[in-house]
């Protein structure tokens, strides 16, 4: 008899490329897998099973529906549960009163990161994210088995229940073509949000001889009528949305360095210490183009260790223009480095490392049952 595998998600699009396409698509090699999902038809995609809900569309009103949700996970009847959203935290335990083996997926640092939630008032932030660390430690102990992606996250939720790994969200490797261009030009694609230091690299370019290929959905068009003030903006290159996924590494490889400038002052990056839940570096690497990033303890180790890119303090507008133009000005080191990080992204930053701990995990829930 197949063992059936249910994912279960009220806020992540149906198609997250962590849950569908990594964990999923991971699973369903070995397993009958089912992923159940707000606001989607149900159907049968890539041999996974989507099944759908009807749930409000967003808000809080989404956040506190859990019902619909774990009813329709409750029908598939599977052997083991995989919950994403905090919201489903204390909810998904039902299943494990049926006997059935519940996995809680801790995809960001929820607790600090609601000190940064401009729909929380300011004066509850603190009181919100101290009770839901009470109510994470309470919830969190009770499941099979917790999953998070990076070492900051890694070592509070042991504390609380001590089957708890890492699985981080490197990305799927591809062997891709090498049309990289050296051009005089850097790129970032993705969210264009402050986090992200857009200004102070684009203040930064009018002291270089580089162009920026600025590429992804922007937050507000506030945030990007103050980005065109800046003095740099004629350098910028700005496609407007984002870009497919089966262009973005022909896009990349236009360039001589790819930019991840991260805050040294957002809680889900673990503030200095940096996260390894963000694919932007081991895109780039995988791309062959050397990395701009900031001065972050983790992005540091692996950028020193692996010799793939320059870290910059991302205050310090001066340092992110000596470190862009130094690349964009000897293609023979940023070759070197890029190559040094293809090479690193092929053996130890890919999907395939982080799938063999996902179905060491499941192999254990799974002898669990059968021992039952």
């Amino acid at each position: 008899m197949a063992i059936k595998v249910c994912h279960v998600t009220s806020m992540h699009p149906v198609f997250d490329t962590r849950i569908f396409i990594k964990e999923c698509g991971s699973l369903q090699k070995k397993y009958e897998v089912y992923l159940v999902a707000s606001n989607v038809e149900n159907q049968i995609k890539d041999g996974i099973h989507i099944i759908g809900v009807s749930m409000p569309p967003h808000g809080i009103r989404k956040m506190l529906t859990t019902k619909p949700i774990i009813d329709a996970a409750m029908k598939v009847d599977a052997d083991v549960y995989h919950f994403h959203d905090p919201e489903l935290m204390k909810a998904g335990l039902s299943l494990k009163k049926h006997g059935k083996k519940v996995v809680f997926d801790y995809h960001e640092n929820y607790a600090e990161y609601l000190l940064t939630k401009e729909w929380v008032p300011r004066v509850l932030r603190k009181p919100f994210s101290k009770f839901f660390l009470f109510f994470e430690k309470r919830y969190l102990a009770k499941y099979d088995y917790v999953i998070t992606v990076t070492p900051h996250i890694l070592e509070r939720l042991l504390t609380y229940n001590k089957n708890t790994v890492q699985i981080t969200n490197y990305p799927i490797y591809q062997d891709i073509e090498d049309n990289r261009k050296w051009g005089k030009s850097v790129c970032f694609v993705g969210g264009i949000i402050p986090e992200w230091m857009h200004y102070n690299i684009i203040e930064a370019l009018s002291n270089t001889t580089a162009r920026y290929h600025l590429a992804g959905p922007v937050i507000s068009d506030s945030y990007l009528n103050k980005l065109k003030e800046s003095k740099g903006w004629s350098k910028v290159e700005y496609t407007g949305g984002r870009i497919s996924y089966d262009k973005v590494f022909n896009y990349i490889q236009e360039c001589s360095a790819g930019l991840a400038i991260s805050t040294y002052n957002d809680p889900n990056a673990g503030y200095k210490q940096g996260t390894l839940g963000v694919n932007k570096l081991f895109e780039y690497m995988m791309a062959g183009i050397p990395i701009i990033a900031s001065e972050l303890v983790l992005w540091k180790e692996i950028i020193d260790k692996y010799d793939c890119g320059i870290c910059v303090d991302p205050d310090d507008i001066n340092s992110i223009a000596t470190a862009i133009d130094y690349l964009v000005s000897n293609p023979e080191v940023a070759k070197i480095k890029g190559d040094n990080g293809r090479k690193a992204a092929a053996q130890y930053f890919n999907w395939s490392t982080q799938e063999s701990i996902l179905y060491d995990v499941y192999n254990k829930l799974i002898e669990s049952l059968i021992k039952k």
